[in-house]
């Protein structure tokens, strides 16, 4: 007969200390209650008698399952892999999985995952699938769901979120363009009903108007969807339009690889003829030929900035709602080029010169205004401030597309440099 697997108390006994105690120092939440010579005695205790913590009974005694549900909008898109593997890594090390799910951006799929996630009792859930008015959401807060959005927002409910500054990325794209020359330039906007997709077209709007250009609205299409048919599509859709364009603005990577194509059916060279340039960076971008220009963000720290917050709300840890906006840079490659220089056109503050041949340029805003910002946040419009405390609504979001403020809402905004 095969010997029985070790039982807590098997490891307690090998490592002379209570079975309370050998708990506490298995589990990453409690190992910081005991010492470390107690701790390194059971974890010892514990790998030589071959010991596997049973999280059915676990759970039963903690009533926690120390799983979380993810759902990703489009595993297919190169994106989220790297925002996952930072996700995981920090709920490993606090002793969680997560349990992936795969929505298609299909509302009726994310619903499913969501219940059936739900009654395998997770933990709690980090959703980069929102979107503006989603009803998921509604129910969610109003079951008290703890529950993070990553690269989204959702201004209607109190949830923490994490993303980059998607208005000031876009911002950049423009300002690089114009630098370059380009004054007659159009937007593949993303998906109205993502927060991405709306902030990002408002950025390019903020970013036309900024330098004196006016908005063409037919050299604005609309993707339903961030997949490379759809960018093809809203490329097409733009070259049959009347009046001409110089260079395109995705509102992501997908998108702009879309552009590639349709660009190609009309044996029309990038950027020869019309420069294009993305968001996002996600991996393998800069093998495209040319190499896609794009506005970055930190993918891997998106991740591991989610899974904190989440951890937060899981622990009861009490507080105002939090915001983060990470800073996006603009990684110049060679799908972007000039039609005539235009050197009074000043880049956004940063520096130049990354790896690889890479240019790099920041979004950090002067140190001036982060420090005035600092010193007094009261004084600086949310949409603005560094770190500010802000009643009702999201930066970045407008209250009247949004549907208004969320009442007695508290939320800090901080913008990571």
């Amino acid at each position: 007969m095969p010997d029985r697997p070790a039982t807590l108390r098997d490891v307690a006994a090998a490592a002379r200390v209570h079975p309370a105690t050998a708990s506490r120092a298995l589990n990453p939440e409690t190992r910081i209650l005991v010492s470390e010579d107690t701790a390194r005695r059971v974890t010892d205790a514990a790998a030589r008698l071959g010991y596997r913590p049973n999280p059915v009974a676990r759970s039963l005694r903690t009533r926690r399952s120390h799983t979380v549900g993810v759902l990703i909008p489009d595993l297919n898109n190169p994106l989220f892999p790297p925002i996952v593997r930072g996700l995981e890594d920090k709920l490993a090390a606090a002793g969680y999985v997560a349990l992936l799910g795969n929505t298609d951006a299909d509302a009726s799929r994310e619903r499913t995952l969501f219940e059936q996630m739900r009654a395998r009792h997770v933990d709690g859930f980090v959703l980069a699938t929102a979107t503006l008015h989603d009803q998921l959401l509604a129910d969610a807060a109003a079951a008290e769901v703890p529950l993070v959005l990553m690269n989204r927002l959702a201004p209607d409910y109190s949830f923490p979120s994490v993303s980059v500054d998607n208005e000031q990325g876009a911002r950049m794209a423009v300002t690089h363009l114009v630098r370059l020359g380009h004054t007659r330039i159009a937007h593949v906007a993303g998906p109205q009903e993502a927060s991405t997709g709306m902030s990002r077209l408002r950025g390019f709007r903020d970013g036309m108007a900024t330098h004196g250009l006016t908005v063409d609205e037919d050299l604005i299409a609309y993707a339903t969807r961030y997949t490379v048919e759809e960018g093809a599509r809203c490329c097409r859709e733009l070259l049959a339009r009347p009046g001409d364009f110089t260079a395109v603005a995705a509102a992501n990577d997908m998108l702009a690889v879309g552009c590639y194509s349709a660009l190609d059916e009309r044996s029309l060279q990038c950027p020869e003829d019309i420069s294009v340039i993305g968001f996002n960076d996600m991996p393998f971008i800069d093998r495209l030929r040319p190499p896609l220009t794009t506005v970055r963000f930190p993918h891997y720290q998106l991740g591991t900035e989610a899974a904190q917050m989440l951890l937060e709300r899981i622990s009861g840890k009490e507080g105002p709602v939090k915001i983060l906006y990470l800073a996006p840079e603009l990684v110049i490659r060679g799908s972007t080029a000039g039609r005539a220089v235009n050197p009074s056109v000043p880049h956004s503050p940063g520096a130049l010169g990354g790896p690889g041949g890479n240019r790099l340029l920041t979004g950090d805003r002067p140190a001036e205004t982060l420090n005035r910002a600092r010193q007094r946040p009261a004084d600086i419009s949310p949409k603005r401030s560094d770190a500010a405390l802000v009643t009702g609504w999201a930066p970045g979001i407008d209250k009247g597309s949004a549907g208004g403020p969320v009442s007695g809402m508290q939320t800090i905004v901080t913008r990571l440099p």
